[in-house]
């Protein structure tokens, strides 16, 4: 032990026996508190000692000149002949620590002890063995070559770099506040976080080297510890005054845990912001502006310099600051570090992406807020006009896309299902009946998806919420329009339609429309070619129906347009209702889309089955019509999107996961049939061994059909005689889901599917929405706040919202019911579902139609116009609205 280590021990002694004096006046469990103390104090530092044995006998101590026979660094190591094993070496260091032998001191001094370091210095060390040479899987083993000394000389000119620690931070905020003096703080984070040398080495995980557990277990006896030796253990303190060092390395390998030590971390960022922020707000903030500016150009140049862990490192350090959400760090450094990580190869954002669905999972919702408070501040702030959208805006743009990458982590940190859930397109074959298959519209390939190896269909339950990455200030800032110019822009654009995750399902269907109406008007195009040609056309998709005949009429014609071409399903539907007067602005189609749908889910069709606990529709595996009747089914929900119209359908969610390309299974029935699911997981969770008699399962099911007859399937061959244990629960219930979701109604989903495709294979649905959204966009919104509609109306022809009338009708239509609330939009808008984004979105017009008359309200659906007479009592008001709204049907709505 050198002068300097004997003066610090001392000190620390001094400290240990002071705090021990000071301590015994206290109660007797306060003594025994400071008892245990003490013990657990040896313990610590019997293990620390006993490690620097085995360490020296394994590594050695780096001094070239070592004369100490107990370290690997001398030539006359005792062990040289020898090949120590780990656990050879673990014996050997007990040993020393018993007897007290020499031991070195480490060169360069500090140095902390990382996998890829301890791997550097290995290679660096003298071998024992030159016929067995140390390999990079077991790199603690002793290296004798020759030209060890050499290297290592060389490794020690290499500029030092400095690095902070967890500890190193307390040691200087306890040094700060003992003095009332933070220029070192200062002056220590300026130095670190502007630099990518000193961040990325920063707060680095201890050593994950494989320590043999006798350590840990010698540790524990404390009897041959001297109290000299936990003096000097407890009282090292670092020569450095300012930082750690370490010497640079260039080998930093990919590795499967982060490298940095994100809970140390954390503790360090909560000891700091213990401080007023104004004491090193202006310091930290000017270092990572430093920092991001190297980032960007690091990763605009592509130089190089780094390896992707110090990318990632550096990335992962600075987006755990609590307060970058807020102060300067929101104005000034966030921006800057956003535009530079905007930078990251689509590997490097994969390595972050897992990173942070890691160990960095517990701050994926800080960041997300940090991220969200950045986009809606420059939002808000930001003056766009025809020359300057919010899509040209870089801030909030490389903000986007690191949002991505967050978004991709909270997925793989959620609940995800196996990729073999996924089926091939049930529409890839020809049917001869419905004509040839068109090619389905190309996507754009999400790369980071595909090297993440992830779809977003697999994630049954993301970490956080997905609706928590919607940016509502963002969604109503972009004009759909635009974004959708740049979409389909070939000079690399920016579109918020390709990081939809951020927008609002209310926007996202905007962008939708405008695709959907931009292959209506080149529908219309090619017609009026066509017809300047000579050629008969059609610019619309005209359907002329029989009220009475609805279904029959509608499948004749939709049949023969899907048959002779199936393109004419993308242009814009208009309807007639034969011997009815009326032009279809869109209350037409509405009208026909409900009528349609209650026909064909009446039960006396029995295309469906009915669940009473959930309240939904399923296909009805014995059911007696055709394929055809189930595409049909399929074309009207296509069309209904295409169209941008809402239907009254109550599918489970299972039904959209499968029309995005997702099987059924397990989890999926618990939505559709609560009571199976129950049973099941029952069934799952019981962990008696009298399985067998209790449940007296086996592997052939049973279930009921519409006509209330049984029906028996094997799950397996001869499932009759297979019973259900312990050891084949877990396959029976998988049968059992994708028997009941899939295989029992393959064939009138694949109807039903087909018929869905044929009108939405080149839309972008499947790159805008999830499948609940899906579900919103065909349902719409279940949220009915007419207090959201009133705010939203718009009056006409003299009336304002200040109009006696005006008051007295909505005190009429907040006294409704539920029900007649439905019909009162039934009535006005020809739909009695809420769009989405809630009944603010309907925007519905309210126009004089008159003086006080016994006439009653009328309708012009086709533009949610609500004409009302300006009766003169509110009881007349509501007399005729009642009478109005239940006797609207095909009557009464323009």
């Amino acid at each position: 032990m050198n002068s300097e280590e004997k003066s610090n021990s001392e000190d620390v002694a001094s400290r240990i026996d002071q705090e021990a004096s000071s301590s015994a006046v206290g109660s007797d469990s306060e003594s025994s508190n400071s008892s245990d103390k003490k013990d657990d104090m040896k313990r610590v530092a019997a293990k620390k000692l006993i490690e620097k044995y085995f360490y020296q006998l394994t590594d050695g101590c780096g001094n070239p000149a070592c004369d100490n026979k107990y370290c690997a660094s001398s030539e006359e190591f005792i062990y040289k002949v020898e090949n120590l094993t780990p656990n050879q070496a673990a014996a050997e260091a007990i040993q020393l620590f018993s007897q007290d032998a020499r031991l070195c001191d480490r060169h360069p001094n500090k140095m902390p002890r990382t996998h890829n370091e301890k791997r550097l210095l290995g290679s660096m060390s003298n071998r024992i063995n030159h016929k067995n040479p140390v390999t990079p899987s077991n790199d603690i083993m002793i290296n004798n070559s020759s030209n060890s000394k050499n290297r290592f000389k060389e490794f020690k000119k290499e500029k030092t770099i400095p690095f902070l620690t967890e500890e190193r931070l307390f040691e200087i905020l306890d040094d700060c506040e003992e003095h009332k003096n933070y220029a070192r703080l200062i002056r220590t984070l300026g130095e670190i976080y502007s630099s990518i040398d000193s961040l990325s080495r920063s707060f680095l995980q201890s050593d994950t080297s494989p320590v043999p557990d006798i350590l840990d277990r010698a540790a524990g006896d404390l009897s041959g510890l001297k109290k000299e030796v936990v003096r000097s253990l407890e009282g090292e303190k670092d020569k450095d005054e300012d930082s750690c060092m370490v010497s640079p390395s260039s080998d930093r390998g990919t590795k499967s845990n982060l490298p940095v030590d994100l809970p140390s971390v954390r503790r360090a960022y909560t000891a700091l912001f213990k401080l007023p922020t104004s004491i090193f707000e202006n310091a930290l903030v000017n270092a990572l502006v430093t920092l991001a500016g190297n980032l960007q150009m690091e990763l605009t140049a592509r130089m190089n310099q780094y390896s992707d862990d110090d990318i990632i490192n550096t990335l992962l350090i600075v987006f755990e600051i609590p307060a970058l959400g807020s102060g300067d760090f929101l104005e000034t450094a966030l921006p800057a570090v956003c535009r530079a990580a905007s930078g990251l190869s689509v590997e490097m954002q994969a390595k972050l992406a897992t990173a942070w669905s890691e160990q960095g999972r517990t701050s994926i919702r800080m960041i997300l807020e940090n991220l969200h408070q950045l986009v809606t501040l420059r939002v808000i702030v930001t003056q766009f006009h025809r020359d300057f959208y919010v899509q040209d805006e870089n801030i909030i743009t490389s903000a986007t896309k690191l949002m991505k990458v967050l978004y991709y982590s909270n997925v793989l940190a959620g609940e995800l299902e196996s990729a073999h859930l996924r089926y091939d397109d049930y529409s890839s074959a020809d049917d001869p009946h419905w004509g040839a298959k068109q090619p389905k519209n190309v996507l754009p390939v999400d790369l980071l998806a595909q090297v993440l190896g992830v779809n977003i269909l697999d994630c049954r339950k993301p970490y956080i919420p997905f609706s928590e990455f919607y940016n509502e200030p963002l969604s109503d800032a972009v004009e759909m329009d635009k974004d959708f110019a740049y979409f389909k822009s070939e000079l690399g654009k920016f579109s918020f339609m390709n990081y939809a995750f951020i927008l609002t399902p209310a926007t996202k269907t905007l962008g939708l429309y405008f695709d959907n109406r931009i292959r209506m008007y080149s529908e219309r195009r090619i017609s009026f070619f066509q017809s300047v040609a000579g050629q008969p056309s059609n610019p619309y998709l005209r359907l002329k129906v029989r009220r009475d005949h609805i279904i029959d009429d509608a499948l004749v014609e939709l049949e023969m347009i899907a048959m002779e071409n199936p393109l004419d399903l993308k242009k814009q539907l208009v309807v007639e209702f034969e011997g009815e007067q009326g032009i279809d602005e869109g209350g037409v189609s509405k009208e026909f889309f409900q009528l349609v749908i209650e026909e064909i889910f009446n039960p006396d069709y029995a295309m469906f089955t009915f669940e009473n606990d959930s309240e939904t529709a399923w296909f009805n595996p014995t059911s007696f019509e055709s394929d055809a009747q189930f595409t049909l089914i399929g074309i009207v929900l296509g069309l209904a999107i295409y169209n941008n119209i809402i239907l009254a359908v109550n599918f489970p969610m299972v039904v959209y996961r499968k029309l995005m390309g997702k099987r059924g299974s397990y989890e999926d029935l618990l939505e559709w049939n609560p009571t199976i699911y129950n049973s099941l997981k029952q069934l799952l969770e019981y962990d008696e061994p009298d399985i067998e008699d209790v449940f007296m399962q086996t592997f052939r099911i049973s279930y009921q059909d519409v006509f209330g007859s049984i029906i028996y399937h094997d799950l397996k061959e001869n499932g009759d005689q297979i019973n259900v244990t312990h050891q084949n629960k877990h396959e029976f219930v998988d049968l059992y889901a994708d028997y009941m979701l899939n295989k029992s109604v393959e064939k009138q989903f694949r109807a039903f599917y087909r018929g869905f495709q044929m009108v939405t294979d080149e839309s972008l649905l499947e790159l805008l929405f999830r499948p609940e959204e899906i579900e919103l966009l065909i349902c719409g919104s279940k949220n009915f706040d007419f207090d959201e509609l009133e705010g939203a109306t718009e009056y006409d022809g003299g009336y304002t919202s200040d109009t006696p009338i005006i008051k007295h009708f909505w005190s009429v239509v907040h006294s409704l019911s539920m029900e007649d609330k439905r019909k009162l939009l039934q009535f006005a808008t020809g739909s009695d579902r809420v769009p989405l984004g809630g009944l603010s979105k309907l925007k519905l017009v309210i126009a004089r139609n008159g003086t006080d008359s016994d006439r009653l309200p009328t309708a012009h659906t086709c533009f949610n116009v609500l004409l009302l007479p300006e009766y003169d009592t509110k009881e007349k008001l509501k007399d005729r609205l009642i009478k109005a709204i239940n006797y609207s049907k095909g009557f009464g709505m323009l």
